[in-house]
């Protein structure tokens, strides 16, 4: 299990608890490593002093992510974790309530955009509660949102992750324009024809998105 970004150790004390667990914890701040090097000796060696967006895959098996998510940075954090989809078993983390919101968004909805796609197409998605700014010191001014993610038993096919990553952020860069003209680079002539291309992006779902990238020039 790796801990993204712990802190003060306010979930850390907890998950140094749980038995038999590979633990580590990400954290690029000088002060707090001092502090949680003092204030948890289990943490010795266990701590990797560095960005989480620079390091490599700190285990060599499957792990679980876990982490109040810095806001500022977690939406590349989840892309983090989407690069490591095949060793990630489970990701726990929490996020400013609109990201998290987004992230578990199904088509239809109008904050389902590039995220959710992205990551639904590898992990089921469960918004597992919000957390109110009172559980907070000093409070902020953002709500917060917890959300899981699982890998997927059955991935939908795509052409590849680059082309389906392609095609999905090219389609919601113009998402009240239909697929027809916000896409039209990216399929012949003739496939534009058809009549799924008469919706917008955020009419599509996982499943939609996978089948048109095997249609991609």
């Amino acid at each position: 299990m790796v801990e993204v970004g712990p802190g003060g150790g306010a979930l850390t004390k907890y998950l140094l608890k749980l038995p038999g667990i590979n633990f580590k914890a990400v954290e690029i701040d000088d002060e707090k490593v001092s502090y949680l090097q003092n204030t948890f000796p289990a943490l010795k060696d266990k701590i990797i002093h560095q960005s989480f967006l620079d390091i490599d895959p700190p285990f060599d098996e499957p792990f679980t992510v876990v982490g109040n998510f810095p806001y500022n940075i977690s939406t590349q954090i989840l892309f983090k974790i989407l690069d490591w989809k095949e060793m990630v078993q489970c990701a726990i983390g929490m996020f400013q309530k609109e990201v998290a919101q987004r992230i578990a968004a199904t088509e239809g909805s109008k904050v389902y955009g590039v995220t959710s796609v992205l990551v639904q197409a590898y992990f089921d998605v469960q918004y597992l509660f919000d957390v109110s700014e009172q559980s907070f010191v000093p409070p902020p001014k953002v709500k917060s949102g917890v959300i899981r993610l699982l890998p997927k038993k059955q991935r939908p096919d795509i052409k590849s992750d680059k082309d389906f990553s392609n095609l999905v952020k090219t389609a919601f860069q113009q998402r009240r324009k239909t697929l027809r003209n916000a896409c039209k680079n990216l399929f012949s002539p003739e496939a534009l024809q058809q009549e799924i291309f008469n919706k917008r992006a955020e009419q599509l779902s996982v499943n939609d998105f996978a089948q048109l990238s095997f249609q991609l020039l």
